[in-house]
């Protein structure tokens, strides 16, 4: 069977894909869905309860806001995928879509002296009208057929993420994995697949252990402690192991968070790349305790609004370290109380655990019987990557600091014609996708050029390294602490305007979102 030639393919159609359809449209991209739906994570790794941990107007389209954008509630999951459903078919973009498509392989078909990193560097070339060979081959299988149809692209945008498909599962000692457990035991992304019924059904009357802490475990946990409403009902024991700051809603003391990290004068205080070695200078002696007083500022009103501390369940590290790694989570209303009425109960734990036939044991002896054991440990993306990248590429996406050195969150200097959106976390990944999208696009129009590899790299290694001297959690390459420079850097590259606020007023002390680069200037 021939291969479909096309000039440019885009693998996956979740929120990241489809903003790079709809930037790169021109192109009539082809995209590869492997599911019968547009939505990625929001579709398939969503509990009946998943809300989206931001209002509606952080987490929008600059060219698509929104219908009750000023409404304070938290939209639900169903209602983001009605908003991305929305916004495909307003910019036409489903057209583009082929479903149940899952890539199974990608080839590289193009100069084979681009392979050899020392002599010939990466040089990315403008998609002309003319356009040029194919440089990528991708095999799809389709309707989960044995028939592997081919397709030939000269650019191709990833975007299948670092959330959903792949689960991160333990390591457990030989015979003392879930294999000897006589209950239930599945990964949260096997949960995600239960309608609403079948999930009560899986929970009610039974004795559930979940194991995590982050944002999908604590909804699991409300989750179970609902279907056990009453005397018969049952706790569920939350195995956490490593503890994360949680905010109850964006108010702190009576003022909007985003007074603290989401506008320029608060990042102002916050290192970042390219900075001069008196800004250096100052963020280590001036900044660094005015950052450390916002962070316990922050830190008291929620030991003070919440009982972390009566639960155990206080952070040892700073706030700041949470925020600037992506990892602070929004709590349920009903948590705690929940908690209080004994639905939810907590075993704090750093050390090995395993499997028994009736339950889990940890290494210092203690034992939880449970019936159902739910794994709500995350997902590997980079294993996701590199089962379908080729070598030399798939191993350059180890690096010593453990995050892909992606240029601008994108490009990956020493890999030809490919760029990667969705791999770069901030406070809205909605907002990062698309701007990424639109420099990507006016990329490949050839309305700027990239710098050398060796300056791309080395701008990706000065991120990390802030990153490094920010949080513990580095590895989740988030931007958040400095996402303003970031986007202002972006927009430089592109020719457009970096402060896009109408006054100096608003350009300090207001958040900056998606609506901020509506206007191309």
């Amino acid at each position: 069977m021939a291969p479909i030639v096309s000039k440019l393919g885009i693998i996956g159609a979740g929120v990241s894909g489809i903003a790079a359809a709809k930037q790169l449209a021109h192109y009539n991209p082809i995209i590869l869905e492997a599911s019968d739906s547009i939505g990625g994570v929001w579709r398939h790794c969503s509990y009946n309860s998943t809300k989206l941990q931001s209002h509606r107007c952080d987490y929008e389209f600059s060219d698509f806001p929104w219908p009750d954008r000023d409404n304070t509630d938290y939209p639900s999951y169903l209602e983001i995928l009605d908003y991305l459903k929305s916004y495909a078919e307003h910019f036409d973009v489903l057209k583009f879509v082929r479903f149940n498509s899952k890539v199974v392989e990608v080839r590289f078909v193009g100069d084979r002296e681009t392979t050899d990193f020392g002599v010939k560097p990466v040089e990315f070339q403008s998609l002309s009208p003319a356009g040029s060979q194919p440089v990528w081959e991708v095999a799809v299988q389709t309707n989960d057929s044995e028939t592997i149809q081919w397709y030939a692209f000269e650019f191709i945008v990833v975007c299948i993420g670092k959330y959903g498909d792949t689960p991160k599962i333990p390591e457990f000692p030989l015979n003392k994995g879930p294999e000897v457990f006589q209950g239930q035991a599945l990964h949260a992304l096997d949960y995600c697949k239960l309608d609403k019924d079948a999930a009560s059904e899986l929970l009610k009357d039974k004795e559930v252990v979940v194991v995590g802490y982050k944002k999908s475990a604590i909804d699991l946990a409300v989750e179970c402690a609902e279907a056990n409403q009453g005397p018969e009902g049952k706790p569920c024991t939350m195995v956490v192991r490593t503890l994360h700051w949680i905010v109850p809603h964006y108010w702190i003391w009576g003022l909007p968070f985003f007074l603290f990290y989401s506008t320029r004068s608060s990042q102002f205080l916050h290192q970042r790349p390219n900075q001069s070695f008196l800004r250096t200078l100052l963020c280590s002696l001036i900044m660094s305790p005015m950052r450390h007083a916002v962070s316990k500022f922050i830190e008291s009103y929620l030991l003070w609004k919440m009982p972390l501390e009566k639960y155990g369940l206080k952070p040892d590290h700073p706030f700041e370290e949470d925020y600037a790694s992506c990892q602070m989570a929004i709590m349920p209303e009903n948590f705690f109380s929940e908690a209080d009425k004994g639905k939810i109960v907590f075993k704090r734990s750093t050390s090995k655990w395993w499997f028994s036939a009736d339950g889990i044991e940890f290494d210092d002896n203690t034992k939880i019987k449970a019936d159902v054991v739910v794994l709500a440990t995350g997902y590997d993306g980079k294993k996701k990557l590199k089962s379908i990248l080729p070598e030399p590429f798939r191993s350059l996406l180890e690096c010593p600091s453990g995050i892909i050195p992606l240029y601008r969150g994108t490009i990956h200097p020493l890999i030809p014609n490919m760029a990667f959106v969705g791999y770069l976390e901030s406070v809205s990944n909605l907002h990062s996708s698309e701007l990424r999208s639109i420099w990507l696009a006016r990329l490949l129009d050839d309305k700027f050029k990239l710098p050398s590899v060796q300056k791309m790299l080395e701008q990706t290694s000065k991120e990390v390294e802030i990153s490094k001297k920010t949080t513990r959690f580095y590895r989740r390459h988030c931007i958040s602490t400095f996402s303003i420079n970031h986007s202002d850097e972006i927009c430089e590259e592109m020719g457009w305007t970096s402060w896009r606020k109408n006054t100096w007023l608003a350009e300090a002390f207001s958040p900056y979102g998606s609506q901020d680069y509506l206007n191309k200037h």
